[in-house]
């Protein structure tokens, strides 16, 4: 199956429609634009997973800000976690701003506690967090998100962002593997 895209969507799941993920980014972009309108934040997006996100969240944000982009995935085209490998590492213009992390999934944070710390080594005087979608593994996790759209069960999950085999980020709903 892990050849055949078609045939993954057809096996999965509905998760989260369309309206309902375009209804949590549209409350995310409310609750960011009340908190950070007047930092001129540093939104940094974490690529591949959270280009979706970024893309549906930046027209709705009405502040001055500026945008740049990273590169740290532990999956790497897998369903399963290995070591962060950085693709592009953050720059030191993150010295002395307020730095917002755009994600597609906080999962068990791992990969979003070493950008967090680099963003914070290379100077950001504060560095918050957004996620589209967190995911209930019915434990403590080392980080926690400062905005969440949606919650997601435990379960490998994909679309609007999220890739399962490399397939389906550019799917506009939420759906799981069997």
């Amino acid at each position: 199956m892990k050849n055949n895209p078609q045939r993954l969507l057809k096996n999965a799941d509905l998760i989260y429609s369309k309206i309902e993920v375009d209804a949590a980014i549209t409350h995310l972009a409310t609750q960011i634009t009340q908190d950070l309108h007047d930092k001129t934040p540093l939104l940094l997006t974490i690529m591949n997973g959270g280009l979706y996100f970024a893309g549906q969240l930046l027209p709705q944000l009405s502040f001055p800000l500026e945008t740049d982009y990273l590169q740290a995935s532990r999956y790497n085209g897998e369903t399963m976690g290995q070591d962060v490998k950085w693709g592009k590492a953050p720059t030191e213009k993150l010295k002395g701003r307020v730095v917002l992390l755009l994600d597609d999934i906080l999962d068990e944070g791992h990969t979003l506690v070493a950008i967090r710390d680099r963003c914070l080594a290379l100077g950001a005087l504060e560095v918050k967090i957004a996620v589209l979608t967190a995911k209930d593994l019915g434990h403590a996790k080392p980080i926690e998100a400062d905005y969440v759209g949606l919650t997601l069960p435990n379960r490998y999950v994909f679309g609007c962002g999220m890739d399962v085999y490399g397939w389906w980020r550019n799917l506009p709903e939420i759906r799981a593997l069997k």
